[in-house]
């Protein structure tokens, strides 16, 4: 069958930013006339330039509301600026994960992923278009940036409009468009990547971790796909491949407003899972986000692990995982905001870890580079140089790897950790949908304090606790792959006995303004592992309330989430 294209007069956004993952809501912006045909011709013209012509694109998204309705727009810009092929995964669904999967390993151009990541869908939620490059990663800010610019001057866009493509159907369907050939491939969304995982782990010996044996019981888990993508990853892997009965997964069926629910996998939205971890039937527990790139651990009696310590976990067993024992670590990092658990396995074990700013395109540049293997963020994200963005169930994988191997539980592993290294206490306080303008005075007012050269040196007391401050600054972040610097990420004011307080207002949010009120502190002392963070932490977390004046500027007495 033969199509024409045609292009469509239209006009630039009226100033609304999009932002670096795409389109938030507004009423809602993402439907408005021509709002996402702008935004995808601007994603494809600085995505690929003058690679347009003939390239191949990965398309897929996490199942929330208006993705169907997108995935067949974007098919029809595609075919008519003359993109060459298109791998679309079933009914539009694609994990984040699985996207940088299919884009390396077909060595595609890239891809286009329709998530808004863990926040919440329906037709009055979230909802995001995010360009990935060749490397399978996030798109770099000069690609971002020069989205953003198109989006201000566009004044048209390519549509081939009678091009009606069904793919909820698997299979190959091909196209003449202007007199040029235009293929859809479409692919099973899972199998890509659970033949991955099967070559990164192994199976069998979580299988038997599973199953039981030798008089023992098997092991109960309990995964929560909070209604979003990894519902068909997790059924695959767990209940098909390693054997769990079907009990083991719930919330399994990706629904476009997540079942009306926050796909935030932490514990205040994944509540119930905390829970149904606390009758203890179950040694390990799990739930993912609403695009599978983040994950929450859990253990027996709902045994919280940070994602820091899960990081310094995976870093320090490394050899539990046959990936690493044919590729060995080549170094460790972890975003600012994350408490330094792995930075003491990194020098343990002789490996440069690196601090880099919130983004996992940071993280990609070191790994192109070769010089990193495992990473993660506290904000829920773990992953590895297997693919170039965070991957809730890999994360999962790598713990039942740990545990089948160790043949202890989850608390077991934690404390013994610790006897090593010590502990990272660590705690996050969200302050979402705040006033915008209390917030950014709260940020101003902090930038104050640190330019004043008096802030160092001070002292901050609460109860019998005193803390002398011996750095105050914006995190500033030089890359030592591209030398790129990136600027102001987070207000930090750091202790000398490496205790810190960060500061940082979110975009990830859809409206107002998300504050981030992170608090750290080291313990060395083995009597006081097993105490509560929250207990630990509470002369710090008071000093960071005191010095910022959050409650007294924003009028928020308590946070929407503590982790």
């Amino acid at each position: 069958m033969s199509f024409a294209s045609k292009t469509v007069p239209t006009r630039p956004f009226d100033g609304q930013k999009p932002g670096t993952s795409g389109l938030r809501k507004a009423v809602p912006v993402f439907q408005q006339t021509h709002y996402t045909e702008n935004f995808v011709q601007c994603t494809l013209s600085a995505g690929l330039g003058d690679k347009i012509v003939g390239s191949t694109l990965v398309v897929g998204g996490d199942g929330r509301f208006y993705g169907t309705e997108t995935t067949s727009l974007i098919i029809k810009i595609c075919a008519a600026n003359g993109v060459g092929k298109l791998l679309i995964g079933q009914n539009g669904i694609f994990s984040t994960p699985a996207v940088s999967c299919v884009i390396r390993k077909y060595q595609t151009n890239g891809g286009i992923i329709l998530t808004a990541s863990h926040n919440p869908g329906g037709p009055n939620g979230d909802f995001g278009i995010k360009f990935n490059t060749a490397n399978g990663g996030p798109a770099p800010e000069g690609v971002t940036s020069a989205i953003y610019e198109g989006t201000k001057t566009i004044s048209e866009y390519k549509i081939c409009p009678d091009l009606e493509v069904d793919f909820s159907k698997l299979g190959t369907q091909s196209f003449t468009v202007d007199g040029r050939q235009f293929v859809v491939d479409v692919l099973d969304s899972v199998t890509d990547y659970v033949d991955y995982m099967k070559e990164i782990f192994d199976f069998e010996a979580i299988r038997e971790l599973l199953g039981g044996g030798d008089g023992q019981s098997g092991f109960q888990i309990l995964l929560d796909a909070m209604h979003g993508v990894t519902g068909p990853y997790v059924k695959r892997i767990l209940c098909t491949e390693l054997g769990a009965p079907e009990s083991s997964a719930v919330n399994c069926t990706p629904l476009p407003d997540f079942g009306g629910h926050h796909p935030d996998p932490n514990l205040t939205y994944a509540a119930s899972l905390v829970e149904e971890l606390k009758k203890g039937k179950h040694s390990f527990g799990a739930a993912f986000d609403g695009d599978g790139d983040r994950n929450m651990i859990l253990g027996k009696n709902a045994f919280f692990v940070t994602p820091s310590d899960s990081l310094a976990v995976i870093a320090n067993n490394l050899e539990c995982i046959p990936y690493f024992k044919k590729s060995p670590a080549k170094g460790f990092a972890r975003s600012m905001p994350t408490a330094g658990a792995v930075d003491r396995v990194a020098k343990q074990k002789g490996l440069q870890c690196y601090e880099v700013p919130t983004g996992w395109k940071f993280f990609g540049n070191l790994m192109d580079a070769g010089r990193l293997s495992i990473c993660g963020e506290e904000s829920f994200g773990t992953g590895s140089d297997h693919i170039r963005e965070k991957d809730g169930i890999w994360a999962v994988l790598a713990w039942l790897s740990v545990l089948a191997d160790k043949k202890q539980g989850v608390e077991d592993i934690l404390m013994e950790h610790w006897k090593k290294y010590g502990r990272n206490f660590f705690t996050r306080y969200d302050y979402e949908n705040c006033e915008s303008a209390p917030a950014n005075q709260m940020m101003k007012n902090l930038e104050d304090l640190i330019a004043d050269p008096a802030v160092i040196g001070g002292t901050h007391c609460h109860g019998d606790k005193t803390y002398k401050v011996t750095k105050a600054d914006n995190f500033e972040y030089t890359d030592p792959i591209d030398k790129s610097v990136t600027k102001k990420q987070g207000i930090r004011i750091i202790f000398e006995d490496d205790s810190r307080i960060i500061f940082r207002l979110s975009g990830t949010g859809s409206s107002g303004a998300t504050i981030r009120m992170y608090v750290e502190g080291y313990e060395s002392n083995p009597s006081k592992y097993a105490l509560d963070a929250q207990v630990v932490l509470k002369p710090l977390v008071e000093i960071a309330l005191q010095v910022s004046q959050l409650r007294e500027l924003t009028g928020r007495q308590e946070p929407t989430v503590i982790t």
